[in-house]
């Protein structure tokens, strides 16, 4: 954390600091959050709705994860639609040949890395794992193309276990908020860890990924129509709307 500058809660404005960031309003950041997304009518993001679709099963929210990397939510959706009705599980994905699944994998983005990955996955759990996705951090880190945020959605989604999900929208508007200061996606995680109460780690995920996506855009946000403004520093922010 840099020192000489600290975020008042609640106001978004800089003032000088012994070297740490006070407390965010985390109560008051979640309920406006809450509130926009219900006045919205905002859907779940993919994952979220394929988990609720699916009655979170594991190997179902495992892959529609893999899937969503770097693609749209509504070609995650179709995706995982059509590969998990071809592959239910990790033995009927192991049954698909590579071009199989790379046919129902597509157009999600690198569909014939993901295809792979998801039959590579699928043939360890079988041997190691008796054909279930495991739900410990890091035996799900040791499966192929899997990192955090594919781990702690999994966790999360399929398993109701604690975790915090960073993809770019969280690691964007938590570091342009100024509620912390980091570099990447895994870094702000384990400060988020530290300083986020355990009851919303589950919840801030799809409340800042949807809200990243409408609002909170990486270039000219909507600061006009920003729910939040007054717990955000603006870091960074050259050009708003």
């Amino acid at each position: 954390m840099s020192a000489g500058k600290v975020v008042k809660p609640g106001t978004g404005e800089l003032s000088a600091g012994r070297g740490e960031r006070s407390s965010p309003d985390w109560g008051g950041i979640v309920a406006a959050l809450k509130a926009w997304r219900k006045k919205r009518g905002e859907e779940d993001p993919s994952v979220t709705t394929v988990a609720e679709r699916y009655r979170k099963d594991p190997w179902a929210v495992l892959v529609s994860t893999i899937l969503s990397l770097r693609t749209k939510d509504e070609v995650t959706l179709k995706t995982s639609h059509a590969l998990l009705a071809k592959a239910p599980n990790p033995a009927s994905a192991l049954a698909l040949t590579e071009q199989q699944a790379a046919a129902l994998a597509y157009p999600a983005g690198f569909y014939k890395t993901k295809a792979a990955n998801i039959r590579k996955i699928a043939s360890i759990i079988i041997e190691k794992y008796g054909g279930r996705v495991p739900s410990d951090m890091d035996a799900l880190l040791e499966l192929p193309g899997v990192g955090r945020k594919t781990a702690n959605l999994v966790l999360i989604e399929a398993y109701d276990k604690y975790g915090i999900c960073v993809d770019i929208h969280v690691h964007r508007i938590s570091n342009r908020t100024g509620w912390l200061s980091s570099k990447t996606p895994e870094e702000t995680e384990m400060i988020l860890r530290n300083i986020l109460p355990k009851k919303f780690w589950k919840a801030i995920n799809p409340l800042l990924v949807l809200y990243g996506q409408n609002v909170c855009r990486p270039l000219s946000p909507f600061c006009s129509r920003c729910v939040i403004k007054k717990h955000c520093a603006g870091t960074g922010v050259e050009k708003t709307r």
